[in-house]
């Protein structure tokens, strides 16, 4: 699917209720799980321990942290819309968020994305997008929810 270009409030609320796009599949490594541990202090045995996770966890490796699947959203996001013509653009929330599965080393997840709502707040676009973070071949999302972002058009 080819990145969705907006240029206007206008343009993006023509895709209310719509799905935006789906990003590019992207691999989930133990060095970028390590890293993310480090940056978090999150060194749980689960995330990045490979030989005790191989013996002791129900994954038979280690896996993602929950919140390294989030904090892709933004990246993933990236691949599948610009909106040019702002000023700024801010993460205001997240709302229904929820871990599905887990995500094991050395998998890929992508992100699909559907403009929920649309509202222009006094010249503020403030957009909800749902979204889920799939994990190729399984059936379920590693995560679901709805990103708030708010968007100042110039």
């Amino acid at each position: 699917m080819e990145k969705l270009i907006i240029n206007s409030y206008d343009e993006f609320a023509a895709y209310e209720g719509k799905q935006i796009g789906q990003s590019d599949w992207f691999e989930i490594t133990q060095e970028r799980i390590n890293l993310f541990a480090d940056a978090t202090e999150d060194h749980q045995w689960i995330h990045v321990d490979t030989e005790r996770a191989k013996r002791e966890s129900p994954y038979k490796g280690t896996i993602a942290h929950g919140y390294l699947t989030l904090s892709l959203l933004p990246h993933l996001w990236d691949q599948i819309v610009e909106v040019r013509n702002i000023r700024m653009l801010v993460n205001y929330g997240m709302d229904k968020m929820r871990f599905g599965v887990p995500v094991p080393t050395g998998s890929k997840v992508r992100l699909t994305a559907r403009l929920d709502t649309i509202a222009n707040l006094r010249g503020i676009c403030k957009a909800e997008i749902a979204f889920e973070i799939e994990v190729e071949n399984q059936k379920k999302p590693a995560l679901t929810g709805v990103a708030t972002f708010l968007y100042y058009f110039q």
